[in-house]
């Protein structure tokens, strides 16, 4: 097994080293024999192009996060390769991320930390509140379990709605069919998706005039789900209450980026997950797909190249 574990931490390294020893796997140069690769390096997908196109005899590769935008082009072009991705990996920081934005949205938390005087009295509760999630993976699933307790009126909108899906006793499952439908109802609504040419800027100014005055959008899955100059328009008009995200575009956001100073704008510096937990999680996922790999058996999170997920 091939391996660009060059240039991680020693943290790191270490962690997916053991995980790949453990499993059974050996570390060994490119060369004819090898046929499955563990690529860790998210901002260089031409590398892993060139590596593709070099050793044409490589079968599986194993790419480091639940998103895989920057690779569509590569993933489409090698139909004879297996890629599998971190999906579901990082789920529950994830969900837990989110949940802790939409109370902090409901609870005009960034308000009150910057408060200097007693102030307003203010709280949306997410109890028996109308919540959207868009996307359906495992950060919907786990969000809809954490909102269970709540009583949360969830509406999942997922590309393939008929696929199974573990429902509370008050969420539903929908198709994108029905999202505008939807978001007309929502307080909360919670991006999750990913990011494909369909999902790209799905939330502009036309869907912000959609959704309630008083709705809270928090973004945990791409920055260009979101058209961010019709956001910053929409937060400042009033079309909607308040935004939290942990991503944008681009990333770093520059110091100067007008969205710093948007006040009903709170964000986060794509800390959802952090390197430790992701270090923890992926090599959980090594752990099952070298075994996997060699024991001939499903690996965990295939991307499907129609789907781009």
């Amino acid at each position: 097994m091939q391996n660009n574990l060059i240039g991680l931490e020693p943290r790191q390294f270490d962690a997916y080293l053991d995980a790949i020893q453990t499993s059974g796997g050996l570390i060994a140069n490119m060369g004819p024999d090898v046929e499955a690769l563990v690529w860790t390096d998210y901002a260089r997908p031409d590398l892993l192009a060139a590596m593709l196109e070099e050793n044409p005899q490589l079968r599986f590769v194993q790419l480091p996060f639940a998103g895989v935008d920057a690779f569509s082009k590569i993933i489409a072009g090698h139909p004879e390769i297996t890629f599998t991705s971190a999906k579901r990996s990082y789920s529950e920081p994830v969900a837990e991320h989110a949940l802790m934005l939409c109370m902090a949205l409901g609870r005009i938390i960034p308000e009150r930390v910057m408060a200097k005087n007693w102030g307003k009295k203010h709280a949306d509760s997410l109890f028996d509140a109308e919540v959207v999630i868009v996307g359906g993976g495992g950060i919907a699933q786990q969000l809809v379990e954490l909102l269970a307790p709540m009583r949360s009126l969830v509406t999942v909108i997922r590309k393939r709605p008929r696929e199974p899906f573990d429902n509370s006793q008050h969420s539903r499952v929908a198709g994108f069919d029905e999202l505008d439908e939807s978001l007309a109802r929502a307080q909360f609504v919670i991006l999750a998706c990913a990011l494909t040419p369909e999902t790209r800027f799905l939330f502009n100014a036309e869907r912000f005039k959609l959704m309630r005055k008083d709705a809270y959008l928090v973004n945990v899955a791409r920055g260009e789900i979101v058209n961010q100059e019709d956001l910053v328009q929409a937060l400042k008009s009033g079309e909607i209450a308040a935004c939290a995200t942990d991503v944008t575009y681009p990333e770093p956001l520059p110091d100067d980026h007008e969205m710093w100073g948007v006040e009903n704008l709170l964000i986060t510096p794509h800390t959802a997950d952090t390197m430790p937990i992701v270090t923890r999680l992926f090599a959980l996922r090594l752990q099952e797909n070298v075994t996997a790999w060699l024991t001939g058996g499903e690996p965990v999170g295939i991307v499907d190249p129609g789907l781009g997920y």
